[in-house]
């Protein structure tokens, strides 16, 4: 939108010739910034109470760089996925406020510190798929959601999950990650009185298909509070997590 007409808008609600709800209803869908290879959703915050998140795969370093920098100066609060170190190496140099999570691959940046509420549990349930859980334990806790993890419970050792039950109990909402067989999200549902967000991931071997054997699994999940994402898909379920927390 340009200027002149963002300032008409204003000026009417000013002059009364539209009330706020008219008014805060038309900046929804307004503006975005066109920089040629990207169109920057500045106004995604006010939409849906979270702004926009940079998907870093696929891009390039210098096409980080500018999409940061404008989400920069619109957000307090900035989160960016599947992020190589080089790239965060670059970032830094932009605003060394920046913090890396190796793991997750995620790169973040929190200038407006705000009180973390509720309670979002992280579970993996191999080591293996701990990458996946970080980058979901990231995204809920930058969208404002108290974390906790528990890392390499798998139901091979179904013992170490079980040890954890109070802490399961106390959750608002559980993601649950896990390879393999992806059977963890059923267990977990099972003894969850909160929401499931299982999470496949594509660790394991030849069977396994690169994820589709634990997708279908926690598909077909007999516990009825299991909600699933795509493979991989940490972010996906963070998000979905912290709004679930928030609700």
């Amino acid at each position: 939108m340009q200027i002149d007409k963002l300032e008409k808008l204003l000026n009417h609600f000013k002059n009364g010739e539209t009330d706020l709800k008219q008014t805060l209803d038309t900046l929804k869908q307004l503006p975005f910034e066109d920089m040629g290879f990207a169109k920057v959703d500045h106004h995604r915050a006010l939409r849906t109470g979270y702004p926009e998140v940079v998907f870093c795969q696929g891009k390039t370093h210098e096409q980080v760089k500018k999409i940061f920098q404008s989400l920069e100066k619109h957000n307090d609060n900035i989160l960016l996925t599947r992020a190589e170190p080089e790239l965060f190496s670059r970032l830094q140099k932009v605003n060394d406020r920046l913090v890396y999570n190796e793991l997750g691959r995620t790169i973040t940046l929190e200038t407006k510190e705000r009180e973390k509420t509720g309670h979002v549990l992280v579970i993996s349930a191999g080591t293996a798929d701990i990458p996946v859980a970080e980058e979901a334990a990231v995204t809920a806790s930058i969208s404002g959601a108290k974390v906790e993890r528990i890392y390499d419970v798998g139901v091979a050792g179904i013992h170490r999950l079980l040890a954890h039950n109070e802490t399961i109990q106390q959750a608002r909402c559980i993601v649950a990650v896990a390879g393999m067989e992806g059977a963890l999200p059923s267990v977990v549902g099972g003894l969850a009185p909160c929401p499931v967000i299982a999470v496949p991931t594509s660790v394991g071997y030849g069977s396994h298909l690169n994820g589709l054997a634990p997708l279908f699994t926690m598909l077909n999940s007999c516990a009825p509070n299991i909600t699933v994402v795509n493979i991989d898909n940490g972010f996906g379920a963070g998000f979905s997590a912290a709004m679930i927390n928030k609700g």
